[in-house]
């Protein structure tokens, strides 16, 4: 009778010590996170996949008060490793309507060309290019969208060129605006806005679609505060009506991550495998003007829900076959 009660204890203290050392295992180390992907201070990223590359188009950051005037380009072969491409578009340079606050760009692709969307001096321009390296040179020799022409501030484009080839253009901060664009891709009917502010909005729209389900995701609260977030809505039109997912935030900063938000996210060709790029404070000492750029794996649930995101999590290379 002895001997079997201290087999069961004994049996107690290795189960005990089993579930403890599995709780230790999956305790997130929020105290170091992993190293940015862009050397120095860069934000808002938008990441994209053309042929067997991935690129990266991030903010120029670190002046109080955003005060870049050029767009560069990043490129990687496995997400990980990423090659300098150069100034792509340069604003006292190459533009003759802004000179400063080069932010928040976007990418798309299509009629053989490369078109580059991007907030300069809080007007909307775009670009063109043959190459997704640029360099890109101003089409119109305007804005795109003009300072004042909605609520809030016109910044923070992002353009999805859905499965029948027409491209919507997302962008604002303080409310969402959604605008087909035309064919050329340089021009829209701006009497055709609709413009929405879902609960929580900000700014930073950036939308996917995933087996016939359109994602509308977006940046909450400020890019200077800490618990800077992402969010996002569904529809089963690109122009919605989006209804809010509820539980959680997709990305939110924890521990030594802090303002992890303004993101992008792309799809590996051929797979259901997705990876979002964004921004956090630099560390250490960092600040909503020294931020740096990161990517994580993106994931969804059965029922098609985005999971949240890991930002501890260490980026494996990813190939495009």
């Amino acid at each position: 009778m002895e001997m079997n009660k201290m087999r069961s204890i004994g049996l107690t203290l290795l189960l005990s010590l089993g579930i403890s050392s599995l709780i230790k295992a999956q305790k997130v180390d929020t105290l170091n996170a992993p190293a940015a992907v862009l050397p120095g201070v860069y934000a808002d990223p938008n990441i994209a996949v053309f042929g067997k590359k991935f690129y990266l188009y991030p903010t120029t950051d670190g002046t109080e008060g955003w005060l870049s005037t050029s767009f560069t380009c990043w490129s990687s072969d496995n997400l990980v490793n990423w090659k300098n491409e150069g100034v792509i578009l340069d604003l006292p340079r190459d533009l003759t309507w802004a000179k400063e606050r080069a932010w928040a760009p976007t990418i798309a692709f299509k009629n053989g060309k490369y078109y580059y969307y991007y907030s300069a001096n809080v007007n909307i321009g775009v670009g063109v290019s043959d190459k997704p390296t640029g360099p890109f040179t101003d089409p119109i020799q305007k804005p795109l969208i003009a300072r004042g022409a909605k609520k809030g501030q016109m910044i923070d484009p992002m353009v999805f060129v859905d499965d029948d080839g027409s491209a919507y253009m997302y962008w604002g901060q303080g409310q969402c605006n959604v605008v087909k664009l035309n064919e050329d891709m340089v021009s829209c009917d701006t009497a055709k806005i609709v413009s929405f502010k879902p609960t929580g909005y900000n700014e930073g729209p950036f939308m996917i679609k995933r087996k016939g389900l359109y994602y509308l995701m977006w940046s909450e609260y400020d890019t200077r505060d800490p618990r800077y977030s992402i969010a996002y809505a569904t529809s089963t039109s690109p122009i919605g009506p989006f209804k809010k997912a509820t539980g959680y935030p997709v990305l939110k900063g924890k521990g030594v991550v802090k303002g992890a938000g303004h993101h992008s996210v792309v799809q590996v060709p051929g797979k259901d495998e997705w990876y979002i790029a964004y921004h956090r404070f630099k560390i250490p000492g960092g600040d909503g003007y020294n931020r740096e750029t990161c990517i994580s794996t993106m994931r969804f649930d059965a029922e098609g829900t985005i999971l949240p995101v890991n930002v501890f999590e260490k980026l494996k290379p990813v190939k495009v076959k």
